[in-house]
């Protein structure tokens, strides 16, 4: 494995965590638009990361970074500080985001350029 394929990986759990806080911020926000937004980033950083590698690790990598900021974020502190107020829209951001990773991790993969098809029609 290459140091870029790597730094690749790396990159896209960052920025999972990234949208991830980002998306549990703006989806209570302004529900219904802000939940619709914080969805369509998330679809955009895993399909993207599909895009960038060209595998399912792509989508791993940063569909673990999601995921690992939108269940610290779901702890409640002692205090009672959260930020998830428990409505359906946080379930809809967290199952809608789970949904879309399966998606775009069993999306069938672009054929490489240059490459022949497997199947030829007579």
């Amino acid at each position: 494995m290459s140091v870029t394929r790597v730094a690749s990986y790396v990159g896209l759990a960052v920025l999972g965590s990234l949208v991830g806080v980002a998306g549990s911020l703006v989806q209570s926000g302004w529900f219904p638009g802000g939940l619709l937004l914080a969805l369509a980033a998330t679809a955009g950083l895993f399909y993207g990361g599909l895009r960038l590698t060209g595998t399912t690790v792509g989508v791993g990598a940063a569909g673990f970074g999601w995921l690992a900021a939108v269940v610290v974020l779901s702890f409640g502190r002692p205090e009672g500080d959260g930020v998830f107020a428990g409505g359906i829209a946080e379930l809809v951001f967290l199952l809608g985001g789970m949904a879309v990773a399966v998606i775009c991790a069993t999306m069938v993969r672009v054929p490489q350029p240059g490459g022949t098809p497997r199947r030829r029609e007579s």
